[in-house]
């Protein structure tokens, strides 16, 4: 197996062993920040962000050298949540095209159907926050057993959650539907697809505790890879069943629905089999499933949870905040979402270094590395701020050019032209912002980052939208300047609060 090998400076002062070493004396072992794996990856293929080696030689490196190592790390564990999200994004596209074909009202019904469920996904991505900060602590200990405790008991925590969700879907589907008030063809349509996609939601929510556990880890490739799988698999079964390929009969959106459970299904079941197959750094006993361990479960939902209520406040926010623009008419509504669909090509190596920073500062904090946890972070963030500064460079020279993919109505352009400029000025701080958080999340700080979260969307973006928008008389522009003070007001906090240092004194 390929391994990446990094080198970081020590937490103690290094003059004494670079004297020690000079005059011939052998320097004493630095602790390993990252201690390797005993187990293979996945598939024994994939390089691995792996561990220190050489570590006499630290005091050796120059400051230049061991940031460009990090720097090496943090892509290493980043590009493949990229590729991830990349492939998702393209697959949405495509699943949206195939309903499309079906009509109006299948696009709406399964738009407004999603809407809930996104909520709740949501939550239950934040609650993984838990377990990828838990798993990456150990990590860094060595502690590989204990990692995979708690990797068993956020799969147990996944199959009881996911099998709730289900239910609920089964069964509450025509109430859920109705909430988000659509008109009767698209109720009947969407109640037929909550119904279709409901048996996939355990098995999506098992697979996103079992992502969380390897990311923290620092196996990023092994989720991207069974993502792969879960898409491709979902294009062609949904090709096949929307319209009725291979003799098999046309479903529509049931086909739509039924091949995103499929999929869903396909993924949860090949990420349990490699986690049982001794193939990666953790391990899942299927004969402990059921075993309770009342300590783990405790320390995963007092992190996870202020991350999940984070999320959720974040989306409800969203949601409401999407209300305050939608009020301004069609063209101002159109002219956001594509803006926000642009700026999404920017968001995804936020979100990518993000969790590499969640990643790199539990495990040097598990090592007892703090100060390397601390470097860890800032070089990420710079990494994010950089990649998401020339987006926004390119957002406000060439904004056109990216409006006109999507569209050629002249007003919309023109006030395109207007957001996203303003979206371009928001790239860095919301670069800042993302890495930051997940540094914090990854430090187990999550009630921090959950307090700055509900201050930034629900008093700074939406307080100050509705004074812009129609005290001031800015419109849609007013709207996207609240935005841009959210992300700079969170960007802020989260750096003085990052700066404090308290985060490394978070036990878990």
């Amino acid at each position: 197996m390929t391994r990446l090998h990094i080198d970081v400076e020590r937490d103690v002062d290094t003059t004494a062993a670079t004297d020690a070493t000079s005059s011939g004396a052998a320097a004493a072992p630095a602790p390993n920040p990252i201690p390797s794996p005993r187990r293979r990856d996945s598939s024994g293929a994939f390089a691995r962000f792996a561990s220190v080696v050489n570590d006499e030689s630290l005091a050796a490196l120059s400051p230049r050298q061991q940031a460009a190592l990090i720097r090496h790390a943090a892509w290493q564990l980043t590009w493949p949540v990229i590729a991830d999200q990349s492939l998702m994004t393209l697959v949405q596209v495509v699943n949206m095209a195939m309903l499309g074909r079906l009509g109006a009202s299948a696009i709406a019904a399964s738009g407004l159907s999603f809407q809930p469920f996104m909520l709740v996904s949501n939550t239950f991505m934040g609650l993984s926050v838990g377990t990828t900060a838990l798993v990456a602590r150990f990590i860094g200990a060595g502690d590989e057993k204990r990692a995979s405790a708690t990797l068993q008991q956020s799969m147990l925590l996944g199959i009881v959650l996911g099998v709730a969700v289900t239910l609920v879907g089964i069964f509450f589907a025509a109430p859920i539907v109705r909430v988000m008030r659509p008109q009767p063809d698209v109720l009947a349509l969407g109640v037929k697809y909550v119904r279709a996609m409901s048996p996939g939601l355990a098995f999506m929510i098992i697979l996103t505790m079992a992502g969380a556990a390897l990311r923290g880890a620092g196996d990023t490739r092994t989720p991207m890879a069974v993502n792969i799988i879960v898409n491709l698999t979902n294009v062609f079964v949904s090709w096949t069943l929307i319209f009725g390929h291979f003799g098999l009969p046309a479903l529509g959106i049931i086909g739509a629905g039924t091949a995103t459970s499929l999929a869903r299904a396909t993924g949860g079941l090949l990420i349990v089999y490699l986690l049982c197959s001794n193939q990666l750094i953790l391990r899942l006993n299927w004969r402990r499933l059921l075993h309770i361990d009342g300590s783990i479960l405790k320390r995963l939902w007092n992190v996870g949870m202020p991350s999940g209520l984070e999320r959720l406040i974040n989306s409800t926010g969203q949601l409401l905040y999407v209300r305050q623009v939608s009020g301004l008419g069609t063209i101002a509504y159109a002219t956001h979402a594509l803006a926000m669909n642009v700026e999404s090509l920017s968001f995804m190596p936020g979100q990518g270094f993000s969790t590499a920073a969640s990643t790199l500062v539990g495990l040097n904090l598990g090592a007892r590395r703090p100060a390397i946890a601390e470097k860890s972070a800032i070089i990420t963030a710079q990494l994010g701020a950089t990649i998401m500064g020339l987006a926004g460079v390119l957002f406000f020279l060439v904004p056109s050019l990216f409006l006109h993919i999507y569209t050629g109505d002249a007003a919309i352009i023109a006030l395109g032209v207007v957001a996203l400029r303003i979206v371009a000025l928001e790239q860095v701080p919301e670069a800042v912002g993302s890495v930051l958080s997940g540094a914090l999340r990854g430090a187990g700080d999550t009630r921090a980052v959950l307090a700055v979260t509900m201050a930034g969307v629900w008093v700074v973006r939406l307080g100050l939208s509705p004074l812009l928008i129609q005290t001031a008389g800015m419109g849609a522009p007013g709207a996207w300047i609240a935005m841009l003070a959210d992300w700079t007001f969170r960007a802020t906090v989260l750096a003085i609060v990052f700066k404090s240092g308290r985060w490394k004194k978070v036990k878990l």
